[in-house]
């Protein structure tokens, strides 16, 4: 199979606060990106939603074999990948993907080890799955990052079942900290809550799907709203979020939600989108290109088909990134070599952005 990376001929110029910017088509004919990852030494791996993981190498693409079965309800399907740092010693792989469980589906995690040529996964386990499975098609999250200790963080949505984000005793609107077995650490808040479910950092979500570490190792995630309210949280230990009890933003039909825009022992977001952008993908940049973006928070946006930079001190919006390869935006992440890689539904293309020469 063959999808290329494509002539730099091809790239399109951009302004920017730092200057002009080229946006250079890397991999084409994708169906459904969701996320990509890279691979120490070159290379990328890419998800598609329907349930395709590629290798991407030398302009060669291979589809990857020996993912376990992969369930497509709605906005499910074969979701986030990581490549941990220790990939060169274990070349082991992480990803999320919605599983068939009892009454439907749910968001699971599993591992696998990509063999040297990269057309396989061996040694491949489901290492965990949320509890109660739900007919619902939507609202999986599925955002993986790794902590600075090597376990992971991974979101799953409220599976528009709102209720659920405030209750313990379901895995449903929560960031999970999870061991590379996916199990609970002994230091998660929760894990010897009586009822409560030991996987869970924090709670009161609504469908986290952008997810990334700050330079002091700090988690950061941006959560879909509803109509309004679309978030960029700080996550904390054992907090509240307040989904679906406070939120800025209201129903679909337009209705109150919950209690308001505040509420005791509940936590505020560090910025909040109203209208809704629909944040998909994030990265926290490390300036290795742009100095002056040190620091600053990329997120992706699915509606107005743009890049939001948020700016690292204020936590305020600071500049957005338009361009006709900028459609529904659902993964960015930072190139090993500083470079701002992001993918498009819209295109079905994996872009790369770097200083105009």
């Amino acid at each position: 199979m063959m999808l290329g990376f494509l002539a730099s001929a091809q790239a399109q110029q951009l302004d920017s606060s730092a200057g002009p910017l080229t946006i250079t088509p890397m991999v084409t004919g994708l169906d459904t990106p969701w996320a990509l990852g890279f691979l120490p030494g070159g290379g990328l791996l890419i998800t598609e939603r329907d349930g395709r993981l590629l290798h991407i190498r030398d302009g060669r693409a291979t589809a990857v074999s020996g993912l376990l079965e992969i369930a497509t309800p709605g906005q499910g399907g074969l979701l986030d990948v990581l490549v941990p740092r220790n990939f060169t010693a274990r070349r082991e792989i992480f990803f999320t993907y919605v599983t068939p469980q009892r009454g439907g589906s749910g968001t699971a995690l599993g591992r696998g080890r990509l063999s040297p040529d990269g057309t396989r996964l061996t040694d491949v386990h489901r290492l965990f799955q949320i509890t109660e499975g739900s007919s619902g098609g939507r609202h999986f999250g599925s955002r993986l990052v790794e902590a600075p200790d090597g376990t992971l963080f991974m979101t799953v949505g409220d599976r528009g079942d709102r209720p659920s984000a405030q209750d313990l005793s379901r895995h449903n609107g929560a960031v999970l900290h999870l061991t590379r077995d996916g199990r609970a650490p002994s230091d998660n808040p929760f894990k010897t809550a009586p009822g409560a479910r030991p996987e869970i950092w924090s709670y009161g979500h609504r469908n986290p799907q952008g997810a990334a570490l700050d330079a002091r190792g700090q988690l950061w995630i941006t959560e879909h709203g509803a109509r309004g309210g679309d978030e960029l949280n700080h996550i904390r230990k054992g907090a509240n979020y307040g989904w679906p009890v406070i939120a800025y933003g209201r129903h679909y039909s337009g209705a109150r939600i919950g209690e308001g825009t505040a509420k005791p022992g509940m936590e505020q977001p560090a910025l909040y989108w109203d209208p809704s952008i629909a944040p998909s993908g994030l990265v926290i940049y490390s300036g290795k290109l742009w100095p002056e973006w040190r620091g600053d928070i990329f997120a992706g946006s699915l509606k107005f088909d743009m890049i939001s930079r948020i700016d690292g001190d204020t936590r305020t919006e600071a500049e957005r990134l338009s361009a006709p390869q900028t459609g529904r935006v659902r993964d960015i992440r930072e190139a090993p070599d500083g470079s701002l890689w992001f993918l498009s539904e819209n295109d079905g293309t994996a872009y790369r952005i770097t200083p105009a020469r």
